[in-house]
């Protein structure tokens, strides 16, 4: 492998990882903020929504990423054409393998937010899109940002499907030169180099998620 096709894999990993992140955030965000809301203690309670969309979100995160990319085959042909040999087409499965995932971590983030705050901007007059934008969002940044991380980290580990679709991508890589070099593979410097690139794409996502959350909760308790 040269350094030219090394470092158009890590392309399409980044891309897969990043694009598929952006998606499920856009649908798994509010549907997190949904479940705080309408739950139990929530602004707005709602039995029966919190109960059908708790479901919905529970069977989602059943279906593994592979079965998945099954499922999903005639969606993705349909949006891009092919249903594989791109590494594009992997954002569709990617998509709907974690939008349920971050939308439990969101929810599990608005649950962490001190009651007394929300309390206070209730007595102070705020409605609940104000509580929910202006109080809880403010103070649940910092887990947020670091559920961010872990989601990135978690859909990058699903982009080793891609070597199903053909669809390329660093984890892909390794596993065809691994199947094509069985018996020596480790004697090869491109799935350590490789293992390498993975590692550190990672500890950059998990270190910029825990600095940047750190930061926020030292401003936050500083105030």
């Amino acid at each position: 492998m040269t350094a030219s096709q090394l470092f158009t894999s890590l392309g399409e990993t980044i891309g897969m990882t990043f694009i598929a992140t952006i998606l499920a955030y856009l649908v798994g965000f509010p549907l997190g903020v949904i479940l705080n809301v309408s739950s139990k203690n929530g602004l707005k309670r709602n039995k029966v929504l919190n109960t059908i969309l708790g479901v919905f979100i529970n069977i989602m995160r059943s279906i593994p990423c592979l079965l998945l990319i099954v499922i999903l085959m005639p969606l993705t042909r349909k949006i891009f054409g092919t249903g594989s040999g791109h590494w594009y087409t992997m954002i569709v499965p990617l998509f709907f393998a974690s939008f349920a995932y971050v939308s439990r971590m969101v929810e599990t983030s608005f649950n962490e937010v001190d009651g007394g705050v929300i309390e206070m901007a209730k007595s102070m007059g705020a409605s609940n899109y104000q509580i929910i934008t202006k109080v809880m969002i403010k103070e649940a940044l910092p887990s947020l940002l670091m559920g961010l991380a872990v989601s990135m980290i978690s859909i990058l580990g699903y982009t080793a499907f891609a070597y199903d679709l053909g669809a390329g991508g660093l984890i892909a890589d390794a596993y065809e030169f691994y199947s094509r070099h069985t018996v020596d593979y480790a004697s090869y410097p491109n799935v350590w180099v490789i293992t390498l690139l993975i590692v550190g794409v990672v500890q950059l996502i998990q270190e910029g998620g825990l600095l940047l959350s750190k930061k926020l909760d030292k401003r936050r308790k500083a105030k």
